[in-house]
C-alpha cells in the first residue's frame, strides 16, 4: 500500500543528502521504470487509434480528434528508444507518430508544434527518416498562417470567451517548429514570424518580477492590448506555475536558435522567479499555481515541474560555470523528486504513467492530482539531458 503524498515527503526530506543515490543509478532506474509503466500501458490502449492523455477517475481518458496533447505519447516513446536503443521502441514510436500524419496541414490550431514536434521532429532527429522531413514543413506552413503582421503573434485559441485574438504563454512552445522549418528553407517566413511572435510575448506577456499572465487579448485589426487574464490560474494577477514553466522553456529555444541575448536574459528572469519563489515547496515540484491562498494544501503540478528542469538543463549550457551550477543543482532535486516514490508510479499503477500528482486545468476542476501525457514527455526528455551532463 502507498502511504499518503505527505508521509512520503516527510520521508524523502528527513532522509537527507547523505542518503542520496548517484544521480546515474536515478537516471537509470526511471528509465526502467518508464518501460516498464509503458510496457504495461501498450497493451490495454484502444484499437481506434487513440492515444492516452490522463487516468482520472479511475479510467483511462484517450486524445480526441483534435487534442493538443497527440504528440506526447509518441514523443515519449521516441525517448524511451533513444534512453534504451531498442528496436520495441523504435517500432512503437513510429507506429503511433503515423497516426498523426494528417496534422501535417493542421491550420486550426497553434498547438501543431507541439503535435508535430515531439513526434516526427523526434522522430527525424534519431533516425534521419527523409518521409518526416515534409510533414515538419508542411506543419510549419500550416502554423504560419495563423500569424498577423498587425498583432505579431500567432493566434492562439480561436475567438472565443469575448476574445478576438488571444494570445497564450504555452504558445511558446510552438516557436521550435518555425525554427526548425527556417533552417531547412532560409528564404521562407518562419523565423521572422518566431521572432516576431516571441518579441511580441516579451513585451506584453510578463510583469516586472519575470512571472507571466496566461492570455493576452488584443485588438486584431491594430495589435492593439485589450486584457490580461490568467485562464488556467488562480486570479489574473497570479502566477499559474505551468504557465511559467512555458515561458522558461520557450525563451530558452528561441536563444538557442537566435543566440539574441534579450532572449537568454528573458530565460535567466524567469529561472529566477521560479528558483527563488517563497512558496516554492522544498522538493521543488510547484503548487499548480505559486498564489493559490490554501498553500501548502493545494495540489502539485509534476508537469510543471519537468518543463522546468528540463529547461534549466539545456539553459546551464548557455550560462558561465557558477550559474550553470546552480540550475543544474536545482534540476537535479526536481529530478530526484520526481523519480522518488512520492511522484513515480509503480508498474501498473497511476493508469500506465510515469508521473502521479500533475495538474491539467484546476479552474474547470479537469485532470487535478492525475497523470499527464506531456508531464511524462518532460520528464524522460530532462532525464536524457540530465544522463549527458558532463
Amino acid at each position: 500500500m502507498r502511504l499518503p503524498l505527505v508521509l512520503l515527503l516527510l520521508v524523502a526530506v528527513a532522509s537527507g543528502r547523505s542518503a542520496e543515490r548517484p544521480l546515474p543509478e536515478v537516471i537509470r532506474d526511471s528509465f526502467a521504470t518508464a518501460a516498464k509503466q509503458y510496457e504495461w500501458l501498450l497493451p490495454r490502449l484502444p484499437a481506434d487509434g487513440s492515444l492516452p492523455r490522463t487516468f482520472e477517475h479511475g479510467k483511462l481518458v484517450t486524445t480526441t480528434a483534435r487534442d493538443w496533447t497527440r504528440g506526447f505519447f509518441p514523443g515519449s516513446l521516441w525517448y524511451l528508444f533513444e534512453a534504451t536503443g531498442e528496436k520495441r521502441w523504435r517500432q512503437e514510436a513510429e507506429r503511433f507518430t503515423a497516426l498523426l500524419e494528417s496534422d501535417q496541414h493542421n491550420n486550426w490550431t497553434h498547438d501543431v508544434g507541439f503535435i508535430l514536434n515531439c513526434s516526427y521532429g523526434n522522430g527525424l532527429r534519431l533516425t534521419g527518416n527523409p518521409a518526416y522531413r515534409p510533414v515538419l514543413l508542411n506543419g510549419a506552413r500550416a502554423l504560419s498562417t495563423r500569424f498577423s503582421p498587425a498583432v505579431g503573434s500567432l493566434l492562439s485559441w480561436n475567438p472565443r470567451n469575448g476574445w478576438k485574438f488571444p494570445v497564450i504563454v504555452d504558445n511558446m512552445m510552438n516557436l521550435e517548429l518555425l525554427l526548425w522549418a527556417a533552417r531547412e528553407q532560409p528564404d521562407g517566413p518562419f523565423r521572422e514570424i518566431a521572432v516576431r511572435h516571441a518579441d511580441t510575448t516579451l513585451a506584453n506577456h510578463f510583469r516586472p518580477d519575470g512571472s507571466s499572465v496566461h492570455v493576452v487579448d488584443y485588438d486584431p485589426a491594430t495589435g492593439r492590448v485589450v486584457t490580461r487574464v490568467t485562464h488556467q490560474g488562480v486570479a489574473d494577477d497570479s502566477a499559474w506555475a505551468r504557465g511559467q514553466a512555458w515561458g522558461l522553456y520557450g525563451y530558452v529555444v528561441m536563444y538557442r536558435e537566435t543566440k539574441d541575448p534579450r532572449y537568454l536574459a528573458q530565460a535567466r528572469k524567469i529561472a529566477a522567479f521560479i528558483m527563488n519563489h517563497p512558496r516554492l515547496p522544498a522538493d521543488k515540484v510547484p503548487y499548480w499555481d505559486f498564489d493559490d491562498p490554501r498553500i501548502p494544501n493545494a495540489p502539485r503540478d509534476t508537469s510543471a515541474a519537468a518543463i522546468i528542469c528540463s529547461a534549466l538543463l539545456e539553459l546551464r549550457t548557455f550560462v558561465p560555470a557558477e550559474e550553470a551550477a546552480r540550475y543544474a543543482a536545482f534540476a537535479e532535486a526536481q529530478l530526484r523528486s520526481l523519480a522518488s516514490p512520492a511522484y513515480l508510479a509503480e508498474t501498473g499503477a497511476n493508469g500506465g504513467f510515469i508521473l502521479m500528482h500533475a495538474t491539467g486545468n484546476h479552474p474547470k476542476n479537469s485532470e487535478v492530482d492525475t497523470p499527464l501525457n506531456y508531464g511524462d514527455y518532460y520528464f524522460l526528455e530532462a532525464l536524457l539531458r540530465a544522463r549527458a551532463l558532463k
